[in-house]
């Protein structure tokens, strides 16, 4: 990221963990970090929240997870399921083996499916998922990749969908690259989390592209620490 940070735009500069061959030790540090800092920054509050909003009334659940990683943020949400009495189990797809590693020797029980797959190369014909999410997932794509991504979570869901993601601001941009400068020992991380800053979106951004997607009604909701949440339900939805 060289030279003075362009915030008016999205960047498309990839992210080291997008690119292929890393040893599986650099992954499994990255991926707890993230872990980490989805814990104390906010980020598993704000899934939390999505799935609130999607799960009210509900006593089973299938919850389905594009862009998984090690397992992070199902694992929370799956003790939230259970806190409350709501029968619960999880998918989760990535297209990195290495994440679902992780993700498979940090899950404990059995009620969770692993896909090494593209999510878009994944099809639910039957046994929709109820409800479909990502956290820090689609800011590695591109807008017009993002459109299709949104069309195709609600193909494949019978609730609803939420994502959790990055606002593009100056003031996360340099507290994340300080924080991670001073406490992260990941390369990954200290390249990649400044950089997805610079990768997330403006609210007008997500407006534009989630009425391209013909996505219709939705919430779109600002959250600390500079987070964006999106919350869609599905227009038919079935009662479990």
């Amino acid at each position: 990221m060289p030279g003075k940070p362009d915030f008016s735009r999205r960047s498309y500069e990839k992210e080291l963990l997008d690119g292929e061959g890393l040893p599986f030790p650099d992954i499994e540090r990255n991926m707890l970090e993230l872990d980490f800092i989805n814990t104390w920054l906010g980020g598993h509050a704000i899934s939390i929240s999505g799935l609130a909003d999607l799960a009210r009334g509900r006593r089973r659940l299938h919850l389905c997870e594009i862009g998984c990683g090690g397992g992070d943020n199902l694992r929370v949400l799956h003790r939230w399921c259970r806190k409350r009495g709501i029968e619960v189990r999880v998918t989760g797809i990535d297209s990195n083996a290495d994440c679902l590693t992780v993700a498979r020797q940090r899950w404990v029980g059995d009620n969770a499916t692993w896909v090494h797959a593209d999510y878009r190369d994944v099809s639910f014909t039957e046994g929709k998922p109820d409800i479909l999410f990502s956290s820090l997932f689609c800011h590695h794509f591109t807008d017009e990749e993002l459109i299709f991504q949104l069309r195709w979570m609600e193909e494949q869901t019978a609730i609803g969908w939420f994502i959790n993601d990055l606002q593009r601001h100056p003031v996360a941009y340099h507290a994340i690259r300080l924080l991670t400068t001073w406490f992260s020992a990941s390369y990954l991380v200290k390249n990649d989390a400044p950089l997805s800053v610079l990768r997330g979106f403006s609210r007008r951004e997500w407006e534009d592209l989630l009425r391209q997607a013909g996505a219709g009604a939705y919430s779109l909701r600002w959250k600390w620490a500079f987070r964006w949440l999106i919350v869609h339900k599905s227009i038919c939805m079935t009662s479990s």
